[in-house]
């Protein structure tokens, strides 16, 4: 495996400046290869810049491969951006699933990642990033810019320059409205930000949108949902996160329609800004090595909270997964050999809402429903079967105060427990393990799937570690094919 493909720091940050030179050589030479051989593979792990052209693309771009002395390598869009760079709007490199470390990695770089992602610069600006790291701004700062090229305002600016193209061609909403929904503090900063990342104009990035996108634009309006396509690298297989989602659907919260192949997962939503009702589409097969997407539509009252959904779909559904790494060590594996092979690019499925997830694992999906019924808020226009928002954990808290849901959603409200994309994962499980009722497996369970933990498994001794990091993965596939009791 690559070394840029590795959780963590690649092994040439700790080497001295000799070795470190020939190191980087050589990571770079790995790096160029999979360029020329364009290998979508590695879309979202690393981008390449060409100094000639003041272009930055994805490594799978389909242009003409430039001369390797005139590529430079960067770790993010931003970093690319940061260095004068321009998306290719060939590639469109800023479209690529997230890279697979920021959802592996438990260190202060990976859980800052995932904020960015869920909006929390935009929200709270980078002094409330950093009081979520429990770091100061500078170091926040000094990490991300030593390992990634950019510091988190650079990170934000992509994500919103790249939440504002998703609008300008799918949309037909006004460019102002676009502007301040991409979560940008001004018309001008939007515009300027714009010319800078795509070298054209707001106006010149609609009319360059795909066919495709030109036609979902007469539908695609704040009442009718925005139309997306969310990216997965690899193989995925839709078929087992859907018959998971159907079997824990809750009623007036969740709905699973359709029939195998052709599902549609519905749900609502509590946002930052207000709520929403996305609704997701199960593509049938394993698509292609090169990676494919799941067909997504979303309501949302506030078109603020169109990044901030997304990437709780992209959580929900394991998007950002790396599944070559996966498979390549899970298919070493006497034992799970044949199931990687029967069901490549397995996922191992988080969720959209982790607070709402840790409830529904202590108290069961039966109680969870009598909670959204009782507790639930209402939606002020229901779409269907979909009626109400899962309970607020402050009002469960008020509402059950004995009991352990009572003392899980007095933990969550409080702030004991913190599952947010940023949370410290021993943290959060040393703090689920403290409230009453709440097991080891219980707390497995939210660890894997509130915190997207590839590595987690239930207490039991026939895991082994040999299975690590993916162990979440190999659980996932014995579960799939049957030799894992679900309520083991």
């Amino acid at each position: 495996m690559s070394d840029f493909r590795q959780p963590g720091p690649p092994d040439w940050r700790r080497l001295d400046s000799v070795t470190d030179t020939a190191q980087r050589t050589a990571h770079e030479d790995s790096r160029y290869e999979a360029v020329r051989s364009r290998d979508a593979r590695f879309d979202g792990a690393f981008f390449f810049a060409v100094r000639t052209t003041g272009i930055y693309c994805r490594p799978s771009c389909p242009a003409v491969t430039p001369k390797r002395r005139n590529v430079r390598f960067f770790a993010t869009a931003a970093a690319a951006q940061g260095s004068g760079f321009r998306a290719c709007r060939r590639c469109r490199p800023d479209a690529v699933p997230g890279s697979a470390d920021w959802n592996v990695r438990a260190d202060v770089v990976g859980r800052a990642m995932r904020l960015i992602g869920d909006g929390v610069v935009d929200r709270e600006g980078v002094a409330g990033l950093a009081v979520r790291l429990g770091y100061s701004a500078r170091q926040v700062q000094r990490q991300l810019t030593a390992e990634l090229g950019a510091g988190p305002v650079a990170l934000a600016r992509a994500q919103r320059a790249h939440t504002a193209r998703v609008l300008l061609q799918t949309t037909g909403l006004p460019v102002t409205e676009i502007a301040f929904a991409s979560g940008f503090a001004s018309v001008r900063q939007f515009n300027d930000t714009i010319r800078a990342v795509y070298a054209a104009t707001p106006s010149d990035v609609r009319a360059a949108a795909p066919a495709a996108d030109r036609a979902s634009r007469h539908t695609a309006t704040p009442s009718a949902g925005v139309p997306l396509r969310l990216a997965h690298r690899g193989p995925y297989q839709a078929g087992p996160v859907f018959d998971l989602l159907q079997r824990e659907a809750l009623a007036g919260v969740e709905e699973v329609s359709g029939p195998p192949g052709r599902r549609r997962y519905r749900r609502t939503l509590r946002l930052p800004y207000s709520t929403g009702i996305v609704a997701v589409e199960e593509r049938t097969g394993v698509q292609g090595n090169g990676g494919g997407w799941l067909d997504a539509r979303l309501h949302l009252t506030d078109l603020r909270d169109l990044t901030t959904s997304v990437q709780r779909l992209r959580r929900l559904f394991d998007l950002d997964a790396d599944p070559y790494a996966v498979d390549e060590r899970l298919g070493a594996d006497p034992r799970l050999a044949p199931l990687v092979a029967a069901r490549p690019g397995l996922r191992s499925p988080g969720t959209a809402d982790p607070g709402e997830l840790a409830v529904r694992a202590l108290a069961g999906r039966a109680a969870a429903e009598r909670l959204v019924q009782r507790y639930g808020k209402a939606l002020d226009a229901p779409c269907g079967t979909l009626t109400h928002l899962f309970p607020e954990p402050a009002v469960l808290a008020a509402a059950e105060p004995d009991g352990p849901v009572g003392a899980l959603a007095a933990a969550l409200a409080d702030g004991t427990l913190r599952l947010d994309p940023g949370a410290d994962r021993d943290d959060a499980e040393r703090a689920l393990l403290a409230v009453p009722g709440m097991d080891a497996r219980t707390a497995a369970v939210v660890r894997t799937r509130a915190l997207g933990d590839p590595d987690t498994a239930p207490p039991d001794p026939t895991v082994p570690d040999s299975w690590r990091p993916w162990r979440s993965y190999a659980v996932n596939h014995l579960r799939a094919a049957g030799d894992w009791e679900q309520d083991r």
